[in-house]
């Protein structure tokens, strides 16, 4: 529930300040001020230091006093500072008002800026050099009354302060915790983009390789253009099954993933884009062969040899253009991959028509780096070349 104040804002203007009603928490700590304040006011009553003389009128009207600053905290929410501050100036007037400033200066301290805390300190510490230029004696009962008001009033305000520095830090993680918990939404969007563009790029760049020679060859032969059609067909149902398997490797718990690429996969790689009739010639030199090679940096390789298949297919020079893929790696010097293929600078291509969104190589590079390794790619003569280094230690 909340309410609206209209105060008037400079030049008159109006403006609009929120104030939070009270619920039943706040209720019943209000209460619980006032309690704490009318009960250090009954069992302080006894030692307050009365001047001698006080009749019983004088006395009546101080307690009362005592009582209406008891009840003028529950205004401690909205005027915590002024209340304070009148508490403070009518603390020399009357002997009953140190439990509601203890209440109002904690009040401050927990809901107020720091430097409005000091001002309030400063103001309720003001008559100690009065006292102690008074030299008071050791034995006067109002010195240890006095000593001991001071002392509660440097609680009070270090309690508050107190207070206030562990909610800040409450707060703090909570925001710190909202914020881990946004990246690591933002992380696994990343991670499904980049597992389909690598996956799905290439199941349909093969698909769209096989339709295309369809198209631009009219008189295949019923045997051909079954052929085709039915690569075709399991081009499709595979990118159905790849894009099932990415979903339900990110669903599904950890120890209950799904098998991950390796590096002995990238064999198949190569034979499913000859049967699209690209020319790969795959070098795979690995020391105890594919299957030694870390998982991380295995499946890494695996993606880069994907992705550069991928944009052989997309972006070459024409379809009997060749693609020479070279794996290299043994334990403690690393694994390297390294895809050349000619292509047109100008993008035209006899894959031109095959649409690219240009975010291959940045995810490819974000992967790379993510196991560790680096990742190059650029013109190198007439030749676009992918070049990856990864960790593999000994």
């Amino acid at each position: 529930m909340v309410g609206w104040i209209r105060r008037g804002g400079p030049a008159g203007a109006g403006a609009e300040r929120r104030v939070s009603r009270r619920g039943g928490r706040e209720w019943a700590v209000d209460i619980g001020a006032f309690l704490f304040a009318g009960c250090f006011l009954v069992l302080s009553a006894d030692s307050v230091a009365i001047e001698p003389g006080t009749s019983k009128t004088a006395l009546f009207w101080d307690q009362l006093g005592g009582g209406l600053a008891c009840a003028a905290l529950f205004l401690r929410r909205r005027l915590p500072v002024p209340l304070a501050v009148v508490l403070l100036l009518a603390e020399p007037f009357s002997h009953f008002i140190t439990g509601p400033i203890l209440v109002a200066l904690f009040t401050v301290a927990v809901n107020r800026p720091p430097r409005v805390t000091a001002y309030l300190s400063a103001l309720a510490f003001a008559p100690v050099p009065i006292f102690l230029a008074s030299e008071p004696a050791a034995d006067d009962p109002r010195t240890g009354s006095s000593i001991t008001y001071f002392a509660l009033i440097a609680g009070a305000i270090g309690w508050g302060l107190y207070v206030r520095s562990r909610r800040q830090l409450v707060l703090s993680l909570r925001e710190r915790a909202v914020h881990a918990a946004a990246e690591a939404r933002r992380e696994a969007r990343e991670d499904i983009a980049r597992e389909m563009h690598d996956v799905l790029a290439h199941r349909l760049s093969l698909l769209s390789v096989h339709a295309g020679a369809l198209e631009f060859n009219p008189g295949a032969s019923p045997d051909q253009v079954g052929r085709a059609a039915a690569v075709i067909r399991d081009s499709a149902h595979q990118a159905l099954d790849d894009l099932r398997d990415i979903i339900g490797v990110l669903r599904a718990p950890e120890d209950d993933a799904r098998p991950q690429p390796v590096l002995a996969d990238v064999e198949r790689l190569a034979d499913e884009s000859r049967q699209a009739g690209t020319r790969v010639t795959l070098d795979v030199d690995v020391t105890g062969g594919p299957a030694t090679a870390p998982a991380i940096a295995g499946r890494t390789a695996y993606r880069i040899v994907q992705e550069g298949l991928t944009n052989a297919r997309k972006h070459g020079a024409g379809p009997d253009a060749p693609v020479s893929v070279t794996v290299r790696g043994a334990s403690g010097k690393g694994l390297t991959v390294e895809i050349r293929n000619p292509a047109k600078r100008d993008g035209a291509s006899a894959g031109a028509d095959i649409p690219g969104a240009g975010q291959g190589l940045i995810g490819l590079t974000e992967r790379t780096q993510l196991a560790g390794g680096t990742l190059e790619h650029g013109w190198d003569g007439s030749d676009f070349r992918l070049y990856a280094a990864l960790p593999w230690p000994s």
